[in-house]
């Protein structure tokens, strides 16, 4: 049966909407952002567990993102001839790998071994998402089934930071990653049942990938985008530490906390999605300098102020929450005619951004605790703002402007 949305496009998209494969994107979403934060939340336990520091703990995060950045580099080249849809299926078995050897880990090196794997899925299925959505549904739909596979990063940090938390301390961190698999399982069953069959396009060469990059709108824009995700990634690794150590609250009260930044991420998604559409470069540079502020609020009230501090922290995830969403409406403005190279580059000044932002906050943590990181990546956020607002150009290239 020929299914046009996948092998027949109009105008680079699909003549008819599949929406369950578009959902099934969405759950893929939700499964790898889910395995991705959850050490943020679990931090303390599997250092404790695992006999070994939070910081030393905190490399299992800067492990996935090396492995994800490496990933999505070469995915395109490597899996150039093969049919999309088996390629996503791959990536879904990956997710639930690693969530298994992640929960049966004895010891430091198996748990880096599972996140290695969750990297290789995570940089392959980014890589891939945005264009594989622009192939599901017809050109004017694309912007809302964008939107709709990115809410499972909201939901997600909805999910696994409050939720791991949570029942983490009453079940274990280790079965929480059990869990975590469960979720994969099913992400996995609807994409067999829904994705359609996506053959290859392009060339997807090494040769395009630094073309892409060598455009001046794409170099700038990756620095950007990489001090964004290195602050934030910095203190959102270190979140349950602060929470902990710094405004003093007992487990329950974390998993308040972060229930409250996921929720206001959930928001900040939407919310982002109408501030974009009237202007792109006031929300790409407002929302990193209102996400240091909070930063930089946190660690000047040194703790001691649980409401204050989860008002911060909410702030923070309504920011938050609209810098995704920001960044890949910016990649399809800029980079139109190479949108799976493009995202690729975006994934991967994502994934270092990470790496370096866990390891950084990792280093900081250890020599000043999560104060400092805080301190540091506040600042990080706000200069990141200016730079967007000074440099960033927002406006859509046209094929003669390639």
């Amino acid at each position: 049966m020929n299914i046009p949305d996948a092998t027949t496009p109009t105008n680079g998209g699909a003549s008819t909407p599949a929406w369950g494969a578009v959902i099934a994107m969405t759950l893929g979403v939700f499964g790898l952002v889910t395995a991705e934060f959850l050490p943020a939340s679990l931090l303390t336990p599997m250092a404790s567990d695992l006999a070994i520091s939070e910081g030393v703990a905190g490399q299992a995060v800067s492990a996935t993102a090396v492995i994800a950045l490496i990933t999505c580099l070469l995915i395109a080249t490597i899996i150039r001839k093969l049919d999309r849809r088996y390629v996503l299926l791959g990536f879904s078995v990956l997710l639930i790998a690693s969530n298994v050897i992640v929960a049966i880990a004895p010891s430091i090196s198996f748990l880096i071994l599972g996140r290695v794997l969750l990297g290789v899925a995570l940089g392959g299925f980014w890589t891939m998402s945005a264009a594989v959505v622009m192939r599901l549904v017809p050109e004017h739909l694309v912007p809302r089934a964008l939107s709709i596979m990115l809410s499972g990063v909201s939901a997600a940090t909805v999910f696994a930071a409050p939720v791991g938390s949570y029942l983490g301390d009453i079940v274990g961190w280790r079965n929480i990653f059990l869990i975590a698999s469960g979720l994969g399982v099913i992400a996995l069953l609807v994409q067999f049942a829904t994705l359609p069959k996506l053959p290859p396009r392009g060339h997807g060469s090494l040769r395009t990938l630094f073309e892409v990059m060598l455009r001046p709108r794409m170099r700038f824009g990756m620095v950007a985008a990489m001090l964004i995700f290195t602050g934030h990634f910095a203190m959102f690794t270190y979140v349950r530490p602060f929470l902990e150590n710094v405004t003093g609250v007992a487990v329950s009260g974390v998993s308040g906390i972060l229930l409250g930044f996921g929720i206001a991420n959930f928001f900040g998604t939407y919310l982002g999605g109408m501030l974009l559409e009237r202007s792109m470069r006031l929300t790409l540079a407002v929302m990193p300098v209102v996400m240091g502020i909070a930063g930089l609020g946190l660690a000047t009230m040194q703790g001691g102020a649980p409401l204050a501090d989860a008002a911060l922290v909410a702030v923070w995830g309504v920011a938050f929450g609209a810098v995704p969403v920001g960044w890949s409406t910016w990649i399809t403005r800029t980079v139109p005619d190479e949108a799976e190279s493009g995202g690729g580059l975006l994934v991967a000044a994502i994934q270092f951004a990470i790496a370096l932002g866990a390891a950084l906050g990792g280093v900081v943590y250890n020599a000043s605790g999560a104060l400092g990181v805080f301190s540091i990546s506040g600042f990080l956020l706000v200069m990141a703002g200016v730079v967007v607002a000074m440099g960033l150009r927002t406006s859509a290239v046209t094929a003669e402007q390639n």
